[in-house]
């Protein structure tokens, strides 16, 4: 089964083209990073604007890259949510017409699915059950996976996402948009100890998060500053540290009342560099081990569409003609799969 898979749920145009036996055929990726840079966050309209003018194009080359035609995709799947309204109908509306035309079947994805499954499409991929660190720029929740599809909530942020924290906390500091990466980068500089924020909610039990009072902690320290460089970098590793310890505390937390050994985290956040070494340092420690997805597909992307898109199709779910998105969608509310095939 071929699958052509299309994300627009915020700010990057994303499509694949995802065969059942020969794993990912080809991507492409737009980001509109350039065009709201200017205005320090993402706006709603122009990113539904810039998906319109991107995505046929987007296809095609794909398309062209994998050797493929239309005539050869078997199902189409996209992002009905979460996400921004206007941003979704795009690549909704895009793939209900391409499937009513070519006359197969189109899916649609909820969008944190399918980051939760994107390290399964490397060769060395955890079998459920585990546990998922969904961490993103509008998202931090730990799940856990009986089986595809069979998601129960563990706990998730009662604020900010963990993305959230890191580009807003950037935008306070002056760093350009957007501002994760650009923080994650200052901490490269940063002097261990200089400062130290609290570790947020990780004195008393349970697994919910919560980073808005991190982000006036930082405040408070910046504008205490000389506002040098090197405070700049001083203060975006502890930020780092403090966030990268409650995500791994929680975690821990969370294997163990889970009874798991398999950590699975995705999500844009999943790329930072610091996170990755202190969860796989942690986790193995416990004998446990932590899968990620490759670093393109941890930011939004056409790939893990295609394939949440693949294995619902396969397990011989549709959904109804009409184009309908969701901007708000409960992941522990999604009908199961089986476990995935071998």
């Amino acid at each position: 089964m071929r699958v052509l898979g299309i994300e627009s749920s915020c700010d990057e145009t994303g499509v694949a083209l995802y065969d059942s036996a020969k794993g990912l055929l080809a991507q492409g990726l737009y980001s509109q990073i350039d065009l709201h840079a200017a205005y320090g966050g993402v706006v709603p309209e122009l990113a539904s604007r810039d998906h319109v003018r991107k995505l046929l194009p987007l296809i095609r080359q794909t398309l062209a890259e994998s050797g493929l035609n239309l005539g050869d995709i078997d199902g189409v799947a996209y992002t009905a949510g979460p996400g921004l309204v206007g941003a979704l109908m795009v690549g909704a509306a895009t793939g209900r017409a391409m499937a009513w035309a070519l006359g197969v079947t189109a899916i649609a994805v909820h969008h944190m699915e399918g980051h939760l499954l994107a390290p399964l499409l490397e060769a060395d991929a955890p079998e459920p059950p585990f546990v998922a660190l969904l961490v993103s720029g509008g998202h931090t929740q730990l799940m856990l996976v009986k089986a595809i599809g069979d998601y129960e909530l563990l706990g998730e942020t009662l604020d900010d996402a963990a993305g959230e924290a890191f580009d807003k906390t950037a935008k306070l500091m002056g760093l350009p948009y957007p501002g994760g990466p650009q923080l994650a980068k200052a901490a490269l500089d940063g002097r261990d100890g200089v400062f130290r924020f609290a570790r947020p909610m990780v004195s008393r039990p349970g697994l919910d998060f919560s980073f808005s009072g991190l982000k006036t902690q930082v405040l408070l320290a910046w504008q205490a500053s000389a506002k040098t460089e090197q405070d700049m970098a001083d203060i975006a590793l502890a930020f780092e540290q403090a966030v990268v310890d409650t995500l791994a505390i929680k975690c821990e937390r969370a294997l163990a009342s889970a009874g798991c050994s398999r950590l699975v985290v995705a999500g844009g956040v999943g790329a930072n560099r610091y996170l990755r070494e202190q969860l796989q340092r942690r986790v193995a420690k416990s004998g446990g081990r932590v899968f990620f997805p490759r670093l393109e597909l941890c930011t939004d992307n056409g790939a893990m569409i295609a394939f949440a898109g693949f294995l619902r199709l396969q397990a011989g779910q549709s959904e109804p003609a009409a184009v309908a998105c969701r901007p708000r969608w409960d992941l522990a509310g999604l009908p199961p799969l089986s476990p995935l095939p071998g």
